[in-house]
């Protein structure tokens, strides 16, 4: 449970830097938000990653390390398996939309996306 968590963290911080160059420029549309934007994205999306990499994504690695007692906080409450089954249906959600894609480069976040849900499930199965 433990390792399953530590992967995906690791696969989670992979798109959070992903998500904070998006929101500084990088000019990677095609590969994210539906691969609809050449270049650079938009004011908008740029923002939302940016959002996604500052405080949605590292929340979510806090709390699945939680979960998985990888690491010790008093300071959240605990998500139990329940919290893990949303995380898990969310990050299936977002396999299926990546495969989906008419973007071949966003295709290629499928797996990720795949494997975060997978190791979310193993974490709310051991709870």
């Amino acid at each position: 449970m433990q390792t399953a968590a530590i992967i995906a963290a690791i696969l989670i911080g992979v798109v959070t830097v992903f998500q904070l160059a998006l929101a500084l420029g990088l000019p990677a549309g095609r590969a994210s938000w539906g691969g609809r934007h050449e270049g650079v994205l938009p004011t908008r999306l740029r923002v939302a990653s940016g959002f996604a990499a500052i405080f949605a994504y590292p929340l979510i690695i806090f709390v699945v390390l939680d979960a998985a007692d990888v690491i010790g906080s008093d300071e959240m409450p605990d998500i139990g398996a329940s919290g893990m089954w949303v995380l898990t249906g969310l990050f299936a959600l977002g396999a299926v939309a990546n495969f989906a894609s008419r973007s071949p480069v966003e295709r290629l976040w499928g797996p990720v996306s795949l494997v975060i849900a997978v190791c979310c499930a193993i974490v709310a199965w051991g709870l």
